[in-house]
């Protein structure tokens, strides 16, 4: 899902930013209120586990690859502003030391990963687990469910940021200048993709998390509950 540069324009690029730094903005100065010496290594930790985990591509039908990204799992554990500049944090370093993402498109890479994933596929995660019991099935079942919309929902962004290139970047004879493949192309061929293939690993690795934490470490899983309520991490 990480956008090269030179697949989107220079304003689609700008946009992505402009609508990523004010939502980053917000996560720290939230995140800030919050640091303290519990927190700050947890938050290291699922940062470098979501580099980790996207670096783990899984080849899928028509040459291309998915992978997971984690930001469900970090946003129910440690909440949904967290993840939100944890994953930013693993797509700077893998843009910067690793070439994967492009700098240009660093805001649309954090939009779709780090903005839109974690904070749809917690938003879905609590309508589903309500006030489960830690210990229930009903947890690991709406982290899978929620990692799962979150990722796809993201690969939808993606998608259409891609397909709109030709439609709006292109030469006088309609050659386009940047992504050469519409809507009709990029919607089947990402949504494909992470329906079939990257939104189950997703989801698997979410659950598997929280299925682990839920027999060894259930203190974790209620970390970002103490001392705020679920509905706070949105306000």
């Amino acid at each position: 899902m990480h956008i090269p540069d030179g697949y989107l324009s220079p304003q689609t690029c700008a946009i992505a930013y402009g609508a990523s730094i004010p939502i980053l903005v917000i996560a720290a100065k939230k995140v800030s209120k919050k640091l303290d010496s519990k927190t700050v290594p947890l938050l290291g930790i699922f940062s470098a586990f979501s580099f980790i985990i996207m670096m783990f591509n899984v080849p899928v039908p028509g040459g291309t690859t998915a992978h997971a990204i984690g930001g469900t799992l970090m946003a129910i554990i440690l909440g949904p502003w967290e993840a939100v500049l944890g994953v930013s944090v693993a797509l700077f370093i893998q843009a910067v030391f690793f070439g994967d993402g492009g700098i240009l498109a660093y805001g649309a890479n954090v939009l779709n990963m780090a903005i839109v994933l974690p904070l749809t596929g917690y938003f879905v995660y609590k309508v589903i687990a309500g006030n489960a019991d830690i210990h229930s099935k009903r947890q690991w079942i709406a982290a899978a469910i929620g990692s799962y919309i979150g990722i796809n929902i993201a690969a939808l962004s993606a998608a259409i940021e891609f397909g709109i290139q030709p439609l709006f970047f292109h030469t006088a004879n309609g050659t386009p200048l940047y992504c050469p493949y519409g809507l009709s192309q990029a919607i089947p061929a990402m949504m494909f993709a992470h329906l079939t293939v990257g939104g189950f690993v997703e989801a698997i690795v979410t659950a598997g998390v929280v299925i682990f934490m839920q027999k060894s470490m259930p203190e974790i899983l209620t970390f970002q509950t103490k001392g705020a309520s679920h509905e706070e991490e949105f306000i």
